[in-house]
């Protein structure tokens, strides 16, 4: 069996969200290189060096031009070129229009039907056509939460056995230093304090940021600070402007991307993480300051209740007052802290990209005996 990969969003510098999902599953793929499965894995630029590496059964075909690539030069090859892959993965909402090998794609979530006043038009034009012509082409859909699922089906009319929940896990590539250097190193590299509430995810309107800070101007006392750690998304400028607006300019750090070696000393210092979401697909941060010790505050909407399970506190996300009074009720409680952080420990250990990567490749080779 010749599984074919559309290797795109894992071969970039700075991986979140569906990057980091493709580039997860392309490292665990890489370990069951058996004599009946070998991967082709389709790029529109070389490899980079932290991708596997090319080996009998785990291949890389760079094809131009890089523009229309999906719905030219991509389909182009996978007719003309042999052999040919038997099914095709995308990690992605997008397939090609035209293939002669059926396909697989994944949806994280549909924001962008329930939220479309959060994206730019371009993007949402795409995301909105594309998404649709590939759901309904597809053999099979892989999405991360149960919510999401029954969105899927509810939205595009697709069958419910050909939508697969594969939930995600936790990075492989998160390294430790010793804690003592680790967080010293921490502090005089970032300017960060000793005392300071986290968020983990990239600057756009879904996130709801300036409301978590609107929040935190409002929590006593007043020696604490906000750490948001993400790249900049797409319209991020109410969210920049916030910490002026509500009084908090030198309390809150924007840090852009931080590497993996030095995420998890964030969160295991921090005094709890909080994710106030409007919506999402999955949340993968929230496992992550759960597997490093920190007390998650989550929305509880969406698939955010899968995902933390009972380790979690729940705010309403739209709803200010109740944002700053969890996090104040977890800041000042250290004993709900240490119950959370149990909790926590025990409910990310549910997930693994191993696990992700064997169902993963279970819906692919039912695809290809027509089950």
């Amino acid at each position: 069996m010749i599984i074919g990969i559309d290797g795109n969003e894992a071969n970039v510098a700075q991986r979140v969200g569906i990057s980091e999902y493709a580039y997860e599953l392309l490292l665990q793929f890489s370990k069951y290189q058996v004599s009946r499965i070998k991967y082709q894995v389709y790029l529109k630029d070389e490899p980079r060096n932290d991708l596997p590496e090319e080996g009998e059964g785990w291949k890389y075909r760079i094809i131009t031009p890089r523009k229309l690539w999906t719905q030219f030069s991509l389909p182009l090859d996978l007719y003309l070129h042999r052999p040919k892959p038997d099914v095709f993965f995308t990690p992605t909402h997008y397939a090609p229009r035209f293939s002669p090998t059926p396909t697989v794609i994944s949806i994280m979530d549909l924001s962008f039907l329930f939220y479309p006043e959060l994206f730019k038009k371009n993007d949402l034009y795409q995301l909105r056509n594309w998404t649709a012509y590939s759901a309904k082409k597809a053999k099979r859909i892989l999405t991360i939460s149960k919510f999401s699922k029954n969105a899927i089906i509810k939205e595009y009319g697709v069958p419910e056995e050909r939508v697969v929940v594969t939930y995600p896990g936790l990075k492989e590539s998160f390294t430790k230093t010793p804690q003592a250097f680790t967080m010293n190193r921490i502090k005089s590299k970032y300017g960060i304090s000793d005392k300071y509430i986290l968020f983990v995810g990239t600057l756009q309107p879904r996130k709801n940021i300036v409301r978590l800070i609107e929040a935190f101007s409002l929590i006593e006392p007043k020696d604490t600070d906000l750490v948001i750690i993400g790249k900049k998304g797409w319209l991020y400028e109410e969210i920049l402007a916030a910490p002026k607006k509500y009084g908090v300019l030198e309390r809150v750090k924007f840090l852009d991307y931080v590497p993996d070696e030095d995420l998890p000393v964030f969160y295991e210092h921090a005094l709890c993480f909080v994710l106030p979401s409007l919506y999402e697909g999955f949340g993968l941060p929230v496992l992550e300051a759960m597997r490093y010790n920190c007390p998650v505050i989550i929305s509880n909407t969406s698939s955010l209740p899968e995902v933390g399970g009972d380790a979690a506190v729940y705010i309403k996300p739209e709803d200010v007052s109740d944002i700053a009074e969890k996090i104040k009720k977890v800041v000042m409680s250290e004993g709900l802290r240490k119950e959370m952080i149990e909790k926590g420990k025990k409910q990310a250990a549910k997930f693994s990209w191993e696990k992700t990567a064997k169902e993963t490749l279970e819906v692919l080779s039912n695809v290809v005996q027509g089950q």
